[in-house]
Parts: structure tokens; sequence; C-alpha cells
């Protein structure tokens, strides 16, 4: 009796949407003209709009019944969770998958870069940089200004690195959209990426000031708060590496409870959020890692 009911539900909702799918784009069709025309008047524009709003509308409802009738489930909260990614073996040897897809991006970045170099612009146009060159130069030179600012004169040597960072973190996001698992999703990647920080905090402030100025300078103002200025420092890779790992993982969490709840009427909503939670949100990411990397950095030498 329940399964008659269901299919008997379904029928009636594909019926329905297809109905109003067909009204919505034979009444959109139908003033289309009649809205683009220099005269045309205010309702009629709204009345276009209100057609092809209802076809969208429709056209989601009746691809998301198809889907769920076919897959034969029901939305819900199903939410697998994992803090470190699964693993693959490769020639015998396991590696997680994260690790692998940090490895592609790397070489995928070293290949786009020489076919920059050596193919697309194998000889620079200093006075007059056109097109994708003028995009590298400009992005370069963002990057530099903003090192700069922070660090003052050790931007030539911190800046290539940050750059560095900002497009593996910039691709790593972007995996994503190809239904990966991105590296900075994971724990142990952004350990990684924290310790780097923590090595360049310590190697410019002994570079600055000496093994005995470095030292000196946590016990500032005053020797009681060494102990503590040592756990700050320790904790800044923790720190770093935990904040970008949850925002990450928040994200793909989110994407998934989205596609789990909606099940087949998930079409299309989880592209759309994917813009901001595999972009802007990554990107806002990258932002604030290399902020407080700089920052960390500039502490420890002044």
């Amino acid at each position: 009796m329940g399964l008659i009911y269901t299919k008997t539900v379904t029928i009636i909702e594909l019926a329905v949407s297809a109905v109003l799918l067909a009204i919505g784009f034979i009444g959109f069709s139908a003033t289309r003209q009649a809205a683009k025309a220099p005269d045309a008047s205010k309702p009629q524009k709204k009345k276009h709009r209100l057609y092809m709003i209802l076809t969208v509308i429709s056209a989601w409802f009746l691809i998301g019944t198809v889907i769920s009738s076919v897959s034969q489930s029901s939305g819900g909260l199903n939410v697998e969770f994992q803090m470190f990614s699964e693993r693959i073996t490769l020639f015998g040897v396991s590696f997680a998958k994260t690790t692998v897809m940090m490895w592609v991006i790397i070489a995928i970045v070293l290949l786009l870069g020489l076919i920059f170099r050596f193919i697309l612009f194998p000889r620079f146009d200093k006075d007059n940089p056109k097109g994708f060159q003028n995009v590298i130069e400009i992005s370069v030179e963002a990057m530099e200004n903003f090192t700069k600012s922070v660090l003052g004169d050790y931007t030539e040597q911190i800046a290539p690195y940050m750059y560095s960072l900002a497009v593996f973190m910039i691709f790593s996001a972007i995996s994503e959209l190809f239904g990966m698992r991105p590296p900075t999703s994971d724990l142990l990647v952004t350990l990684a990426m924290g310790l780097i920080t923590f090595a360049l905090i310590n190697f410019y402030g002994i570079r600055k000031k000496g093994f005995g100025g470095r030292v000196k300078s946590l016990a500032k103002p005053t020797p009681v708060i060494f102990p503590m200025k040592i756990l700050s420092d320790i904790a800044v890779p923790i720190s770093l590496a935990c904040r970008l790992f949850g925002n990450m993982i928040g994200g793909m969490i989110v994407m998934d409870l989205l596609k789990s709840v909606l099940n087949g009427y998930a079409t299309g909503i989880p592209a759309v959020a994917g813009l901001y939670f595999n972009v802007f949100h990554p990107l806002i990411q990258t932002y604030i890692f290399i902020v407080l990397s700089l920052t960390f950095i500039n502490e420890a030498i002044e």
C-alpha cells in the first residue's frame, strides 16, 4: 500500500511539474519579443520575468523528482566524515588520497608554469604587457606590495613563497569542483603548511637578531613570560593548521549535507553553493593564512 501511494505521489509530482514547465516555457517564448522591445512596458517585462522563473523552478522540480524516483532513495542526514583522508595503494605503497592530489596539483602548476614561460610567452614584453601576461604580472606585483607593507626588506625572499602558497591553496579548492577532497581539508597537509610558517618565523627571527637576540625577544618585557612566549610560538603552527583545516572541512560537510538532505532536488543547488564554498570561501582562507603568516614573521623580526 505504501509503495502504491509513493508511486502515485511521484506520478502526480511529475505531471504537475511537466504541465507547469510547459506553461512557463510557452509563456516565456510568447512574451520574449514584447519584453525586449524598446517600448516594452513594466508589466510586460514583469510577466516575461515571471514566466522565466516558473520555467526554471518547474524544470528544477521535474529533474529532482525524476532523479529521486530513479535513485529510489529519500533525502536525509547521511554524511560520513573522516578527519584524515582515505588511502590508496600505488606501486605497493599506501598513500593518502589528499597527498596524491597534492602531487597532482603541484605537477599541474609546474606544467602550466612551463607552458606559460616557454610556449605562450617565450619573451616577456616588459614595455607593454598584454593579456594573460598582464594578469600574472598584476597578481605578482600585488603579492609583492602586500608583503612589502608587512615585512619591508624581506619581501624578495618571502613574497615568492607566499604567492606559491596562494596558488597551491586556490588549486586545492578548485579540485573539490571535480569531486575530489582538497588537500587543504586534510589536517596533516595543513599542519605541514603551519610548520613551514613556524620554520620561517624562527629562521628570519634568528637571521635578524641572532640566536641570542631571538631568545631575548621571547623574554621581553619580563623573563616571567618566557615560558608563555615559548608555548605561544609552539601553538602558532597548530593554530594555523586547525583554523584552515576546520574551515575547509566545514565547507565540505555543508556541501555533503545539501546533497544528502535534498537528494535528487539538490540538482543545481550545490553548484550555486559551490561558488561560495569552493571559490569565495577558500580565497578568504588563503588571505587569512597568508596575513597571519606574514604577521607572525614580522613579530619575530621586530
